[in-house]
Formats: structure tokens, C-alpha cells, sequence
């Protein structure tokens, strides 16, 4: 099959003009759920990008025991600590409707969230030990709608019962692997993936019932309409935190009302567009923040 070309085009006019008298009720709800010890970073800039591309409320879970209980780069985040209400010698009870944990802190801010367009972003900084496996397995138990990164696609690779939680959803899901965690759901190498990314990414979409996107160079995108290639983006992007702001961009989208597939060719493109125009001043030292705020500002000129 000979993928479509994602065209700008085609991909501004999926998100719509805002009415007059919007409010922050109107935009969705994403909830972050990542930043394992020494990893928060990634699920803060996951956070920062569904903020910053116009998510109405977004909300940070963090693992480590040592989380902030505020992003002082982005205070308008609401950021909840969700190691404490895990500790090894207690039982853990999770929300029926939310599939999140309760605790103190946690049990109001979480079952107040928003159920209409509420969009869950898993595993960026998640790690692999016991307590991100248990937390994803009450996750994937959600009638949310899923974007699922790093951590979660590894967890779900090396463990079966979560791999037929997955396959078991009903709800929209999207799956971002670079070419290692593709290899890794697919148990096969990283070299094979490569050497035949058509295969692999529509291998995925059908194992999984999901959108998926194949980073890299020229990402492949396989969707409920078709397969489709994107051809922005550039080395300069080869940075940490990158894939973090994508999955943080696809859940702003689907929040903000797209469909699974419309937001995730949306924020593919928008995200590689941004590195390109990035690139034009510095390719070398590239920052997912940067692409962060680049990304917000093509994405307003798109749309005027």
C-alpha cells in the first residue's frame, strides 16, 4: 500500500474556530499520567504541550515520591502526587469511573474530572516497576479516550494481561512507538521494523484495534482512513522529550473535540512543522520546549 501524504492543507481545518463565548468547559480534559522518579520531565512536557495547544483543563499524575505539587514553568497545570497513595504494605483502590487511584489528597481532584471529552496520556516517564503496572492495568479499565507512550507500550509488550486489556477497549486509543517499542509489541528486532515500517505500523493497527504512528523520519500514520506518511520534521529533532510533546498534542486535539485519526495527522505534522521552522535558526541544540511553543504558534496562524 502506498501511504497518503499528510498536506497542511488538509490538516488546518480539522480543528475548529472557537465561538465568542467559549469557556474552558468547552475544550476537554487531559490528564497526564507519567514522571516516575527522575523521570517528571516527561510527563510535565507531555502536559505543557496539551496546555499550550489549547486543552481546557489539564492534569498532571506523577509517580515519584518526590513529585512537585506545583509546575512553577506552568503553574496553570494541576498536579497530583500519586506515589503516596500507593505505599507497598497498603491495598490500593481505584476509582470505578476514572480507573485512577484514591487517596486524601487525590479522591476529590480525581473524581471530578471532566467525563465528556476526557482524553488519558500514559507512560511518558512512567518506568516499569510494580506500581506503574498496577496503576496502567486500572487505567486501561477507562472509558477515556487513550494516548499511549513510552512506558505504557513497553509494560503492555512485556506483559500479556495488558495486552488483552488493550485489545479489549472499546474507546479510542492511540499508540506512538518510535521503531525500539514497535519491535518490542512486536517481538521482533528493531532492524525489522525498519527495513519494513508499511508492515510493521499497519501490523500494529490491527493487532490493537488502535491508531498508530511509527516515529521517525517520513512518521507513518495508520488510521481508520487510511495509511498515511508525513514529511515534515528534521535531525534537529533528535532530542529528548520530543516524543513526550506529541502524545501531549494528540490528547489536546481529541479533547478539543477531533477524532482519534484527525488528531493524530493534526499534531504529526504540526509537530514536525514546528521543528522544520526551528531548524531555519538552530538545528543543533533543538529543545522539545521550543517545539512546544512553535508548534502553538503555527497552529494559530493556520487557523486565522
Amino acid at each position: 500500500m502506498i501511504p497518503q501524504t499528510i498536506e497542511q492543507s488538509q490538516v488546518a481545518r480539522f480543528l475548529p474556530k472557537r465561538p465568542h463565548d467559549s469557556h474552558k468547559g468547552m475544550f476537554g480534559t487531559v490528564v497526564v499520567i507519567g514522571g516516575a522518579s527522575g523521570m517528571t520531565g516527561a510527563a510535565l512536557l507531555a502536559a505543557r504541550a496539551a496546555l499550550k495547544l489549547g486543552a481546557g483543563c489539564v492534569h498532571a499524575v506523577l509517580l515519584a515520591e518526590n513529585a512537585p505539587s506545583v509546575d512553577f514553568v506552568q503553574p496553570e497545570l494541576m498536579i497530583h502526587k500519586a506515589g503516596f497513595v500507593m505505599p507497598a504494605q497498603a491495598g490500593i483502590q481505584f476509582d470505578k469511573n476514572t480507573g485512577f487511584p484514591l487517596g486524601r489528597e487525590l479522591e476529590t481532584s480525581l473524581r471530578s474530572f471532566s467525563r465528556e471529552r476526557q482524553v488519558i496520556v500514559a507512560g511518558c516517564g512512567m518506568g516499569s516497576d510494580a506500581t506503574a503496572h498496577k496503576l496502567l492495568t486500572e487505567v486501561l479499565h477507562s472509558t477515556a479516550s487513550m494516548v499511549l507512550d513510552a512506558d505504557a507500550l513497553n509494560l503492555i509488550a512485556t506483559h500479556h494481561e495488558l495486552r488483552d486489556r488493550l485489545i479489549a477497549r472499546k474507546n479510542p486509543t492511540v499508540l506512538t512507538p518510535h521503531p525500539g517499542e514497535a519491535a518490542r509489541l512486536l517481538s521482533c528486532s528493531t532492524k525489522q521494523i525498519q527495513e519494513d515500517r508499511i508492515a510493521s505500523v499497519q501490523q500494529l493497527a490491527g493487532m490493537f484495534s488502535c491508531s498508530v504512528v511509527l516515529k521517525g523520519a517520513n512518521s507513518l500514520c495508520a488510521t481508520g482512513k487510511g495509511l498515511f506518511v508525513n514529511h515534515t520534521g528534521n535531525p534537529g529533532m533528535s532530542a529528548p522529550g520530543m516524543g513526550d510533546v506529541l502524545a501531549g498534542m494528540i490528547a489536546s486535539f481529541i479533547a478539543q473535540g477531533l477524532n482519534a485519526d484527525d488528531a493524530l495527522l493534526l499534531a504529526v505534522h504540526l509537530h514536525g512543522a514546528a521543528g522544520d521552522e526551528l531548524a531555519k535558526q538552530r538545528a543543533i541544540g533543538m529543545t522539545a520546549t521550543e517545539v512546544t511553543d512553535q508548534a502553538r504558534s503555527l497552529l494559530n496562524q493556520w487557523g486565522s
